[in-house]
Formats: C-alpha cells, structure tokens, sequence
C-alpha cells in the first residue's frame, strides 16, 4: 500500500466505532490505473452508488472520490498502479440498527501493480474446486460488499499449488471464483454462470460480455455445474486487474485451447483503449 486518503485527508486510521470494522457494513471497488487513468471508472462509480442505494448508505458524490483518486494518481508517469475505494457506513452506536442518512467513510487507496499479473497472464494459472460454499442471498446477489469472508476461507484452501478456486452453491452450481469471475466455452458458446441469488457481477464481466455480442460471440449466463465445468473446451477467469486469464488446468484436467479465448481478450483490448481515448 503506497497512499490513502481517508474522507480526502491523509491518514491509515479509521474510528474504532466505524460500522465497516464491526459488521462489514460497506462496500469497495478495484480500479486498475494507467498512469493518470482509472480504467473502466465511469462503471466503477456507477456500481458503487447502485450498491449504496440497496444498502441505505449514504453516497458521497462523484466528484469528491474523483477528487480523492486524481489526487493519489497524480505524476503517475505510464505506470500501473491499483486503486481501492471503500465505502462504510460510518461510525456508529453499538448494536446492528443504524441511523438513517448517516455520514460515511470514504477510503481512497493506491497500491503497486501486483507482480503475479503478468506472470499469470504470459502461463495461465492453475485452479480447483473449494469446499467453501457461496452462500445464497438474491438481497446481496451483486453487491461488492465488504463482507467477502466465505472468499477469505476459499483462499485458505488454495494452499501453494493453486492460484485460484471456484466456490459453488448448497445446490451444486459454480458461481465464480475467489477473486474473480469465470467464463467457460461450451459447443462453441462463452457462457458465465447465473449472478442472480449469489456472487459478484464484476466490470470486467460486463466490458467481456459486450465485447463478444460485439464480435459475433454467443454469450449465454447458465446454471454451470462441475461437470459441465469439466467438459468445456476453454475456461478463463477476469476481474478488474487481472483483466483475462487463461485457467490451463482445473484440479487433474490441462486445457489446451484458448482459441475463443484470444478473441475476447482482442475485443475487451479495444474496449478499454476506447474508454482511455473517451477519458482523455
């Protein structure tokens, strides 16, 4: 972690009695920077405030997290770099009920370019089933809440030999990954599985999606089982840093082909160099 800003001011520390730190009670988005730009943060913004609003929090306005992040991308150079925003309730009494229209905590920070990256994005990355359920919750479905401990236990179950797991439902269906969305080929369709009870609709997922409509891809979003995970001729991953990411193999299976694979990454290349070029 290189900067943070804490409601626009310089600071690592939050109140103790801040809602974020008792009960989750937030949300936060992951931007990838280029230099000077905040990759996708039209959509990122948008999320966000779609996210207060169904959690009755507060949301502070554009133009005071655009001010936060201008801030902490300032003299950037061509560099990459990671902006996380996190938004909290606020401060609050003891006890779970919360006072209407309340003042939140907006947190801006900026973080280095994780190393792993480019690493995983030049030999794709090795992935497995966790035992870890994602639990259902249609109220929830979507949200970048800051309640992500059922990712927090998957993770720990990766160990050194995995780079990413996929967590299922109690009904069996793969809802995504522990960091990140998943995308499989199926006889010649990019499907994802279905977001609605459960899971996080990320941004990369929606740019990926309309990149494929774009170049002639059918998109499908399924009820995506094990098996049908196992049978499926290409399997990629995407979140906001990452971008795409070739899974080469799921528990003792090695995926060969990335063919439909490429061409998405082309179209969702295009679609971020055109929103760099709409931001400039």
């Amino acid at each position: 972690m290189d900067q943070v800003l804490i409601n626009g001011i310089p600071s690592e520390y939050v109140s103790v009695a801040d809602r974020g730190l008792h009960y989750g009670d937030g949300l936060f988005e992951t931007i990838a920077c280029v230099g000077t730009h905040a990759v996708f943060i039209e959509q990122h913004l948008n999320r966000m405030k779609s996210g207060a609003r169904r959690l009755d929090i507060a949301f502070p306005g554009r133009e005071f997290i655009r001010h936060d992040i201008n801030r902490l991308l300032r003299n950037r150079g061509n560099s990459k770099s990671v902006i996380k925003l996190i938004l909290t309730r606020g401060r609050g009494e003891r006890g779970y009920r919360y006072e209407p229209k309340q003042s939140p905590t907006r947190i801006c920070l900026l973080s280095k370019w994780p190393a792993h990256v480019a690493r995983w994005a030049q030999h794709g990355i090795n992935s497995r089933f966790c035992e870890t359920p994602a639990s259902i919750n249609p109220r929830l479905s979507g949200i970048k809440s800051l309640n992500r401990l059922e990712n927090v236990l998957a993770s720990g179950e990766l160990g050194t030999g995995f780079d990413e797991g996929f967590l299922c439902d109690i009904d069996g269906n793969v809802v995504e990954g522990t960091m990140s969305n998943l995308f499989a080929v199926i006889d010649n369709v990019l499907v994802t599985p279905d977001l609605s009870r459960c899971g996080i609709a990320g941004i990369m997922r929606e740019q990926i999606m309309a990149g494929a409509h774009e170049s002639g891809i059918s998109v499908e979003t399924v009820n995506l089982s094990r098996n049908d995970l196992m049978q499926s001729q290409e399997i990629f991953v995407s979140n906001s840093v990452m971008g795409i990411c070739v899974v080469k193999q799921l528990e003792q299976l090695s995926f060969n082909r990335s063919t439909m694979t490429e061409s998405i990454k082309v179209a969702l290349e295009k679609r971020i160099h055109a929103d760099a070029k709409t931001a400039a």
